[in-house]
């Protein structure tokens, strides 16, 4: 049954409506969207959840094809994150205060980074892209537990509207951002537009995401040319402030890390194809300085794409830095992990794909590399950080590449579905036998980590 959240109400036999603090800046907006999605504020047990589940000793998560995950209601997917982080012999409930996982200060120099797009997996519907934090809460119930050791992070690759048709199905690269204009209208759901702010979905997001007990954060651009404010152009001389600002909102709205595109070619122009002046070295030490400053978090995660184990990336402010260490060969990592094992709050580290993967790599190729960045160490104190992409573990369709969901709005299309979001969500992901042995197979080396480090 279609819901319009402008009229309805709830059903005279729920519960009294909770008391919330306006409609912005609300203190539990993960209670206040389970609210405004169910009409109620009790939450239920998720029996499909529990007939779903992978278990790793005390660690859960939901086994289950993406495009089921996708098409199951805001209402039954965050009842599912409650069904999973409830005690045992508890009814589930949205905690009152919900923190971040407490993996340390320094926990980005270990973490492992998930990245996910939530455009390539939102609703689409007249041209409309919408809900995009819904459709990414979706999967966060399948995602791995993080081991007792070491975060598992979510990067989400947008935050910022685009600069060109932001929620239509002409949005133009997420290589590109405009600041200072509000939160992407392809993440925001219009449904709850006149219920909850844009502040308070993506804390809700942040929220339930950290009950899971998963890090989050999301992707920036350095290049001058790839940034607006307010739909003026950029230049790192006149908006150094305004670039700090949009960098400590999102800390502010939850999210514990920034992963910094271009990053590389602060010290290292070599194949640089941005568009723009980059920060130098001591630009973007003083921009992390700031932001760690402004927020008042030392427990930050600031990861340097390409970035090498250079010390003067360290000296910039970074944790982690990505694509150094052969991930097709374990002695290679297991190397680099003892050669910085000494670094406590710094360490560059491998990567399973990035967002220039173009799908070409087989399920034996990604499970050998993620199997690499999860035990290519003698110490789990050593591990180095590693970066991966929703496919790695979720396989797309074949001939969908990420870098074309980075620079595009791609409506992949199964003409057998009712509607034209399920149409988009069949056709994105890969249905074939052997991508759900490649999923099984990434959970089961999880569930190796996890029963290593415990």
């Amino acid at each position: 049954m279609k819901v319009d959240f402008k009229t309805y109400q709830p059903a005279i036999n729920c519960k009294p409506k909770p008391s919330f603090k306006g409609y912005y800046g609300d203190i539990q907006p993960a209670k206040k969207l389970f609210y405004n999605v169910a009409g109620r504020s009790s939450v239920y047990e998720d029996i499909w959840t529990n007939s779903h589940l992978y278990q790793a000793g005390i660690k859960k998560w939901v086994n289950a094809h993406p495009i089921e995950l996708l098409k199951r209601t805001s209402e039954q997917v965050i009842q599912s994150i409650c069904t999973l982080i409830k005690p045992n012999n508890a009814y589930p409930e949205i905690p009152s205060y919900i923190p971040t996982p407490n993996f340390g200060d320094n926990w980005g120099r270990h973490a492992n980074y998930i990245e996910i797009n939530p455009r390539a997996i939102a609703k689409y519907e007249g041209g409309k892209v919408t809900d995009g934090l819904l459709q990414t809460l979706k999967l966060i119930p399948a995602m791995p537990a993080s081991p007792n050791n070491f975060a598992n992070c979510i990067i989400l690759s947008q935050l910022y509207p685009t600069w060109g048709g932001d929620g239509t199905v002409n949005s133009a690269s997420q290589y590109c951002a405009n600041l200072h204009a509000g939160i992407s209208e392809n993440l925001l759901c219009e449904g709850l537009k006149w219920r909850m702010g844009a502040d308070e979905q993506v804390k809700a997001f942040n929220d339930l995401a950290h009950a899971r007990g998963l890090k989050t954060g999301f992707r920036m651009v350095l290049p001058s040319g790839q940034l607006s404010v307010q739909g003026r152009p950029f230049n790192w001389l006149e908006h150094e402030k305004a670039y700090i600002d949009a960098c400590v909102w999102g800390i502010d709205l939850g999210f514990d890390a920034i992963y910094f595109d271009s990053a590389k070619h602060i010290t290292d122009m070599d194949g640089y194809c941005g568009r723009g002046e980059l920060p130098n070295k001591d630009q973007m030490a003083y921009i992390l300085y700031e932001i760690r400053q402004k927020t008042g978090r030392n427990d930050l995660s600031f990861i340097g794409e390409k970035c090498n184990d250079m010390q003067v990336y360290k000296e910039m402010g970074f944790n982690a830095g990505t694509d150094w260490g052969k991930a097709d060969n374990f002695d290679s990592v297991r190397w680099e992990a003892q050669k910085q094992a000494w670094r406590g709050e710094y360490a560059a580290g491998p990567e399973v794909s990035n967002d220039n993967d173009d799908g070409s790599m087989s399920f034996a190729q990604r499970l050998n590399r993620i199997n690499s960045c999860l035990f290519g160490y003698n110490n789990i104190n050593e591990k180095l950080p590693s970066y991966m992409q929703l496919h790695d573990i979720m396989p797309l369709e074949p001939g969908i590449t990420t870098h074309d969901l980075m620079e595009r709005t791609i409506q992949a299309n199964d003409f057998n579905a009712w509607t034209e979001c399920e149409r988009h969500w069949n056709g994105m992901f890969d249905r074939s036998p052997s991508a759900d042995g490649h999923r099984n197979n990434v959970y089961h080396i999880f569930e190796n980590v996890i029963n290593f480090g415990s």
